[in-house]
């Protein structure tokens, strides 16, 4: 009686063992060119201040944000994304210093523009950071967002960016409207080419806090979740979505990234359109405490982490990380992985 040949055992170990069969069977890589670096503008001159709860991160005088962006293109990172930090006596009920010629991230983008032709310059666009109520936009007399006036200084805030030589700008203030005004605006004043990234899905995230303090724009009444997603609603998502793309958005964001993977999945299959994952503040904050705590292993973690979000479908990261992120990738293989004598792969 002859013998039934069985099939070998299934075991998927055998592709795991060795370092460089792992490599060249990795389904999603990671590379500098995938970040865009956020940058806080202040004003005055040779100005470096440590933000307190974001060790690490710095808001830049503008001429330390030129010096700073050097080392970003050195390390292949293609944008900067930024937020202008105003004095409060700056501010005003409608944040009008975020569309004056001269203002703050207005001479930003033309300084790093001039010093850094290749680097893309993306400019947010919104009023936190401009109001002295630290909302997102003008308030009606009952303290309510008045999104036909906000869409309407949002519309002089991005003719502003244009003529100062902006590539991208970056609505984040979830105005019903922002993208069709601003396109609307941009085509009006022959700036077509500018495009728009818009914050399509921002939810009302606990995860903000670190950014409030870095941009000095927490609310001084109430809260944004009039305007932002609740957190609790997937279907929601889908419907900003589809408004954004109709009104002409040229890329999307989810704002926030590792809390919203699942989002950003949903977004990558349901668009054609590039997909953009903010990797904000808190999400950057708690890994930086948890690493200096010695509770994780911070060149691991964070690469871990922004390596979830583009499995889950991110075309491109805006993350604080982008810098150390840039440097562990160009010498991550370089790296001895065990000490002399041991087996690197067991």
């Amino acid at each position: 009686m002859s013998m039934i040949a069985l099939p070998s055992r299934h075991e998927p170990r055998r592709l795991r063992r060795r370092a460089n069969l792992r490599a060249l069977l990795r389904e999603h890589h990671l590379h500098p060119g995938d970040f865009v670096l956020p940058l806080f503008l202040i004003d005055g001159e040779g100005q470096r201040r440590e933000i307190a709860s974001m060790p690490g991160v710095h808001q830049h005088s503008i001429d330390q944000a030129v010096a700073f962006c050097g080392e970003a293109v050195r390390l292949g990172i293609p944008g900067v994304l930024l937020f202008g930090v105003v004095a409060n006596t700056c501010k005003d009920a409608h944040g009008s210093a975020s569309w004056a010629a001269d203002g703050l991230v207005q001479r930003g983008i033309a300084a790093i523009r001039a010093a850094h032709p290749q680097l893309l310059v993306i400019a947010d666009a919104c009023f936190c950071e401009y109001t002295e109520h630290g909302h997102c936009g003008v308030l009606d007399a009952q303290g309510d967002r008045d999104d036909s006036a906000t869409l309407e200084n949002l519309q002089r805030q991005a003719i502003s960016y244009a003529e100062a030589g902006v590539d991208i700008i970056a609505p984040s203030g979830m105005v019903d409207g922002m993208v069709m005004a601003i396109r609307e605006a941009l085509d009006a004043a022959r700036h077509e080419k500018v495009a728009i990234l818009s914050y399509a899905i921002k939810y009302a995230s606990a995860f903000y806090g670190p950014f409030r303090d870095a941009a000095d724009s927490a609310p001084q009444f109430g809260d944004r979740k009039g305007y932002q997603m609740d957190p609790a609603n997937r279907r929601e998502a889908f419907r900003e979505l589809a408004l954004d793309i109709s009104e002409g958005a040229d890329m999307v964001m989810v704002k926030p990234a590792l809390p919203y993977l699942d989002l950003i999945r949903d977004v990558r299959e349901r668009c054609d359109l590039p997909v953009a994952a903010y990797n904000v503040s808190g999400e950057y904050s708690m890994l930086k405490a948890a690493a200096r705590n010695g509770w994780l292993d911070e060149r691991a973690s964070v690469l871990e982490a922004l390596l979830g979000i583009k499995r889950a479908g991110a075309d491109f990261i805006i993350t604080y990380h982008a810098l150390d992120a840039a440097r562990w990738l160009d010498d991550r293989w370089q790296r001895p992985t065990a000490p002399p004598g041991r087996n690197a792969d067991q």
